[in-house]
């Protein structure tokens, strides 16, 4: 296929010849050193800038899970409910004591009613009338206490609820119903932060890596199959370099776009600076392969010399992507650019 592709653009340089049109001649590329980051690739495991847990506000035992590991939740979205039996019978105990002091309260009354009556008539004293009255007002207070210990116990039965303290992803439910859980207990993990990598480095890169250096983030997928190249991999940035070293390795946090869907704890390729190395690049356009070999046109004095060499990766440079050779040229040579098509 190469073969007959190189005829027929012959061909056709020919044809142009004959007809008095000559093509325009593209100018030799320059080979230069260049200096490029080093990237080692690694992997990176996603992780959540914040881990929320929904905690139980009150004892008892689990009578709705309304949630599980993979919903979306809002904040204050209702994802468990917490049923305490006592609370119901608490809460007649007060509504009882309630309607007693009620009682308490309408005879207090009559007994200040008739005690002013009497007053008035010149029949009771004024110490009598007096008593009546603070009999009165304790047992209202007593009544006012009375509806404040039942709003207490409704109040405790309203937080059987148990709210999503912040939105984001659940991670984990490690409840089931009816279990009996106490106060304070984790009913559901939620992933409620932004997603990031977090890369596990040799010691011996800890003096290379630096904050906002720019690396690249593969697809999914563990093989490098399906990671792809890191030609295709997305931009990312290295957010924050940690100062302590444990067991060996450095720790490193990426910030990258893009990876919302992904799983916490899930691994991916990472592709980050930790040296930089001098390479010879050229344009891919200037490589032609025949039969599984690759071939550069370099000038010489008498003609264009056509020379094997060893491609290596894709790099970015200034003049756009460029691929790396091994060995086959040296800095100061000449390539000849193909002639642009017509």
């Amino acid at each position: 296929m190469a073969m007959q592709t190189h005829t027929a653009s012959t061909f056709l340089v020919a044809l142009l010849i004959l007809a008095g049109i000559t093509p325009a001649k593209t100018a030799d590329f320059v080979v230069r050193s260049i200096t490029v980051p080093d990237m080692k690739a690694v992997f990176g495991r996603v992780e959540s800038t914040r881990i929320v847990p929904a905690r139980a506000r009150i004892g008892g035992s689990i009578r709705e899970i309304r949630v599980s590991e993979g919903d979306q939740v809002k904040e204050g979205q209702v994802v468990a409910v917490v049923i305490d039996d006592k609370l119901a019978l608490e809460l007649n105990a007060a509504e009882a004591k309630i309607e007693a002091l009620n009682s308490q309260v309408e005879n207090a009354r009559t007994e200040l009613d008739r005690a002013q009556q009497l007053l008035a008539r010149g029949v009771a004293t004024q110490a009598r009338v007096d008593q009546a009255k603070t009999q009165f007002d304790v047992v209202v207070n007593q009544v006012a206490a009375a509806q404040a210990e039942k709003s207490v116990v409704e109040q405790r039965a309203r937080e059987g609820e148990i709210l999503a303290p912040a939105g984001g992803r659940i991670l984990t439910v490690p409840v089931t119903l009816g279990s009996v859980v106490l106060a304070g207990e984790e009913i559901a993990r939620i992933a409620a932060g932004r997603y990031y990598l977090r890369l596990s480095l040799p010691e011996r890169h800890a003096a290379e890596i630096r904050e906002n250096a720019a690396v690249r983030i593969g697809r999914r997928g563990l093989s490098p199959a399906a990671s792809g190249g890191i030609a295709e991999a997305l931009p990312g940035r290295v957010a924050k370099v940690y100062p302590e070293i444990a067991s060996g390795r450095v720790i490193a946090d990426v910030e990258v776009d893009g990876i919302g869907d992904y799983f916490v704890n899930e691994r991916t390729l990472v592709w980050i600076p930790v040296a930089q190395r001098s390479v010879i690049a050229v344009p891919a356009e200037a490589v032609t392969t025949r039969h599984g070999i690759d071939y550069v046109r370099i000038a010489a004095d008498n003609g264009a010399l056509e020379i094997a060499v060893i491609l290596g990766e894709a790099i970015e440079t200034g003049d756009g992507l460029q691929i790396e050779v091994l060995t086959g040229l040296r800095d100061g040579d000449r390539v000849v650019m193909p002639d642009p098509k017509p």
